[in-house]
């Protein structure tokens, strides 16, 4: 399972976070001429949030620099110079490993705008999600590339502030990278080149899932302040979005990538099982229509003893042809994809940052984060619910327009906080 691959990898990347840094700024002998013929270049890098994704993020950008100094001879070299977290610890254990001087490894609540000060060329982001509008749109702002995680929001406004802001980053000629990795793994950019040039006609429908054991505490949490939020993000709500929205969004993007379009509406049911911990549910099943009367079935679901599945599969109209020629050209051709998709990413968004062409992934990861908050609502309310009502048109269903999951971000660092409380979840029928 995925959850597994990434503790693995966490552990990994622990270990050999000093050695990636110090390949990060050379290539190897095939490539030394061409880089020391172009000169060195050196891209200032911060990281918000130091958590275990966080951290992951950064080593990952530095073994992309490496990838692209090895085999494209680009001679690049990444000097991180701050981090941040709500926990000012966190971010200094975090900075010292990369030669982070203290003062620039900061704590709480407006810790991303002190580390968006000191200067960076990028900024990587892997704080809670509740957290990603306010610190997107203050990277883009200064006028930053960015790497952020999945998922972009929580709740509808947090959704159209991240559009509205990779709308300005495309203005400044920004790039933008999410970490929905399947956008920058080989096999999932050929299916989407054949989709798109017709190898198998129209899609007629399909599933996507992520069913798999239970993760996270399962203990009751009792939260007293802000520190037990950040510290236990995942089993909040109000702080990852519910299990549909941190983890289904991956394979939600896919569907609105191989149709080229969100889900028009959404119609779902759900519930909580086993948890104690937190306010999630335990699983969704949605009906997502898409335009032209195409129907997703989404289901996701973390419960230990039943069938897992992680994937999509889809109806075609017709079946790939044998002799079947592309049209469409593979995006990522020159720079091609290192072995991790999660090291791809920052291949990908490095190498459009030097070649002046720039990437944006905001609306994408916005729309599958969109999808998913969709389909939790409408399992939490038992109701249907359209995306014209809950993004585009405020008139429409103001309650659904305005929706928005207290304590917000902006709350942390102005006040008062909203505690949830274990086992507060909603029930379908009795919530518009």
């Amino acid at each position: 399972m995925e959850h597994d691959r990434e503790l693995s990898r966490r552990r990994f990347l622990k270990g050999t976070a000093a050695a990636v840094v110090a390949g990060a700024l050379a290539g190897l002998p095939n490539g030394r001429a061409m880089a020391q013929a172009a000169g060195k270049r050196t891209f200032k890098v911060a990281l918000i949030g130091c958590g275990g994704r966080g951290r992951g993020a950064l080593a990952q950008h530095l073994e992309a620099a490496k990838y692209l100094n090895d085999k494209l001879g680009l001679n690049l070299e990444i000097q991180v110079v701050a981090t941040a977290d709500w926990f000012a610890g966190r971010a200094q254990d975090t900075g010292k490993g990369y030669g982070v001087p203290v003062e620039r490894c900061f704590g709480g609540a407006d810790a991303y705008k002190k580390a968006i000060e000191v200067g960076p060329d990028i900024v990587l982001m892997g704080q809670p999600p509740a957290f990603r509008p306010p610190h997107f749109e203050a990277a883009i702002a200064a006028g930053k590339h960015v790497f952020f995680e999945k998922p972009s929001a929580v709740d509808p406004p947090g959704i159209r502030r991240i559009i509205q802001a990779g709308e300005r980053a495309q203005q400044k000629g920004l790039c933008v990278v999410a970490g929905t990795q399947r956008r920058h793994e080989s096999g999932y950019n050929t299916r989407a080149r054949e989709i798109r040039d017709g190898a198998y006609g129209r899609i007629l429908g399909g599933r996507v899932s992520w069913c798999q054991g239970a993760i996270f505490r399962n203990t009751p949490v009792n939260p007293t302040g802000p520190d037990d939020l950040c510290r236990d993000w995942h089993v909040w709500v109000e702080m990852s979005g519910d299990h549909i929205v941190e983890q289904h969004v991956h394979n939600l993007d896919i569907a609105n990538w191989f149709l080229d379009s969100h889900p028009v509406a959404a119609t779902g049911f759900g519930f909580r099982a086993r948890r104690v911990a937190g306010n999630m549910y335990d699983f969704f099943s949605v009906d997502l229509e898409y335009p032209n009367g195409i129907h997703i079935h989404s289901m996701c679901r973390q419960i230990a003893g039943c069938s897992d599945w992680v994937g999509e599969d889809f109806t075609f109209e017709k079946a790939r042809p044998g002799d079947f020629k592309f049209q469409t050209p593979d995006p990522y051709e020159e720079v091609g994809y290192h072995r991790d998709a999660y090291v791809s990413e920052h291949a990908h968004l490095l190498y459009a940052i030097v070649k002046g062409k720039p990437i944006n992934e905001a609306r994408n990861v916005a729309w599958a984060t969109g999808a998913a908050i969709m389909g939790r609502e409408s399992a939490y309310t038992g109701k249907r619910i359209t995306w014209q009502e809950m993004y585009d048109d405020p008139a429409k269903n103001p309650a659904v327009y305005n929706l928005q999951l207290k304590p917000a971000a902006d709350d942390f660092e102005t006040g008062p906080i909203t505690l949830p409380k274990d086992g507060d979840i909603r029930i379908p029928g009795q919530r518009a």
